[in-house]
């Protein structure tokens, strides 16, 4: 084993000094497969009119539905850190960056295989008069654009900081989520707006990097040690969501507080998961700080734990193809104006399907990881 190297090519400080755990992180695995857990229900139900609005993605408020995806990201950035330390003990800083390199492109194209391009054609002359141009220009606004491909462009937006002190990482935060907030301003939220785009479009790995950084860092406050880890995470997580709510005030009159639809127009500073604005995902980022924190003190310190969180947890990839698949084979019967009761059974099948396929991977210790 060798030792870090003083002067890491990475980042421009020196590394930190939280140390890589022997082990599983038990908090870490039942807080992502509670999040897969949370996924699974409401990319089923959000298409139904029985099912509460709070379940349903809106795009112009923070619902339970978007609190999901952050804390996806939130894990991503705890585990990051985590094996990128490890990583930079063992092997050094260039191979280690080449590993997220691989990870990332994996990520990215198992993303088009099950996202696909926008658009198409459907004779050669409309391919040649479409040209390299128009493929660019036409291909890449919408659908690639979703959760793995983010996590794939935010992890290597970050790498140049994953390893570096907290004080690097949230000035690269606060970097990042300005540079969304002008880009934004200047043509990008308009743009966005109207294609529409889904979880923040092409340039969403911005702001989808502020709960992987904020995961980062929680991944320090745990493995430092210290005491009173739980209270600086929990008051962390409030400065977070009230600066969050605070941002989506500055669009004019005070917004409606995140869970309740507002009564104003769309704008710049509206939490929306659409546009992968900077209020909700600093708010998300805090909600998602909080959540772990009540799993630290459930798991690393009760010593408590739930096996369906335990399954999700340690095969998300996996659990996130399968539920996809699942979904299109039960969805097709289950009408959206069904009634509630319907809409239920339909879940349940739904639900148990998928995780009697994710189970039935864990007892032959088949995991899936990029």
């Amino acid at each position: 084993m060798t030792a870090v190297p003083a002067a890491n090519p990475l980042v421009d400080a020196k590394p930190a000094t939280a140390t890589p755990p022997p082990g599983r992180v038990a908090s870490l695995d039942q807080f992502r497969g509670y999040t897969v857990a949370g996924m699974v229900l409401v990319n089923f139900l959000g298409g139904f009119v029985a099912v509460p609005a709070v379940l349903k993605h809106h795009n112009t408020y923070c619902s339970y539905a978007d609190t999901i995806m952050p804390q996806f990201f939130f894990a991503v950035g705890f585990a990051y850190r985590l094996t990128f330390l490890k990583r930079l003990r063992d092997v050094g800083a260039g191979v280690a960056a080449l590993a997220t390199a691989r990870r990332a492109l994996g990520l990215i194209l198992l993303g088009f295989v099950m996202y696909h391009l926008d658009g198409g054609v459907k004779t050669w002359s409309q391919l040649v008069a479409l040209g390299p141009a128009g493929f660019l220009k036409t291909a890449f606004q919408r659908e690639v654009f979703q959760t793995l491909v983010h996590i794939a462009l935010a992890s290597l937006w970050v790498l140049p900081v994953i390893a570096g002190g907290p004080g690097v990482r949230v000035g690269y935060l606060l970097a990042s989520a300005a540079l969304h907030l002008g880009l934004s301003w200047w043509f990008y939220f308009d743009w966005a707006w109207t294609r529409p785009v889904i979880d923040g479009g092409p340039l969403g790995f911005l702001s989808w990097s502020i709960p992987l950084l904020v995961g980062s860092l929680a991944y320090d406050a745990v493995f430092r040690g210290e005491r009173g880890v739980v209270a600086r995470l929990t008051v962390w997580s409030l400065v977070l969501m009230v600066a969050g709510y605070g941002l989506s005030c500055l669009g004019g009159a005070p917004a409606a507080p995140p869970f309740v639809a507002p009564d104003v127009p769309v704008n710049l500073w509206t939490m929306s998961q659409r546009t992968g604005s900077i209020s909700y995902l600093t708010f998300s980022a805090g909600f998602s700080l909080l959540v772990y924190a009540a799993f630290v003190v459930i798991c690393d310190r009760g010593g408590l734990g739930v096996g369906l969180f335990r399954t999700f947890g340690r095969n998300a990839l996996a659990a996130y193809v399968l539920h996809g698949m699942v979904g299109a084979a039960v969805r097709p019967y289950v009408p959206d104006d069904a009634p509630g009761w319907y809409v239920a059974a339909g879940f349940l099948a739904y639900f148990g399907v998928t995780l009697a396929l994710v189970r039935g991977l864990e007892r032959q210790g088949v995991f899936i990881r990029l």
